[in-house]
């Protein structure tokens, strides 16, 4: 059974409440509640992590490498415009990432409009809310399959 790790980035603890105009009111229970029916639904077996802290990010990170995970998706937040140190945890797997925003990032304050993950992660995926995570899953799965 495939594995794929859903990393949620700095402040997702606080969706349903987070400025409901670009993130809705979803909580984060309940995406990943979504989540593992998909991956249910998939035959595939979805872990996630969310945490506020970047190092505790990274270190999650490493430990998915040595879990031997077969594809992360990851909504990092506002740490996928800055984190160079997110960034290099994330270039040691060998495996495929997928990178995901429930806002379109592309639309928004321009600061936003990088990723310092882009020439990593094998693709984006931004600006449809909850289905951001449902097609990141599935994409996910779908470069795991293909090798």
């Amino acid at each position: 059974m495939k594995k794929i790790l859903m990393l949620h980035g700095i402040n997702h603890n606080m969706f349903g409440k987070r400025d409901p105009v670009q993130y809705g009111t979803i909580t984060l229970a309940e995406i990943d509640a979504r989540m593992a029916e998909l991956a249910k639904e998939l035959g595939v077996e979805v872990t996630s992590y969310q945490t506020n802290h970047e190092g505790a990010m990274c270190e999650r990170v490493h430990q998915a490498f040595f879990d031997n995970v077969d594809a992360v998706v990851i909504n990092a937040g506002a740490w996928t415009h800055y984190s160079y140190g997110l960034r290099d945890a994330l270039a040691v797997l060998t495996v495929p990432i997928v990178e995901i925003h429930m806002s379109n990032i592309h639309a928004r304050e321009e600061f936003r409009h990088h990723s310092v993950f882009a020439e990593i992660a094998r693709g984006q995926i931004c600006g449809f809310g909850v289905d951001s995570y449902l097609l990141g899953l599935r994409a996910a799965v779908n470069a795991a399959t293909a090798g």
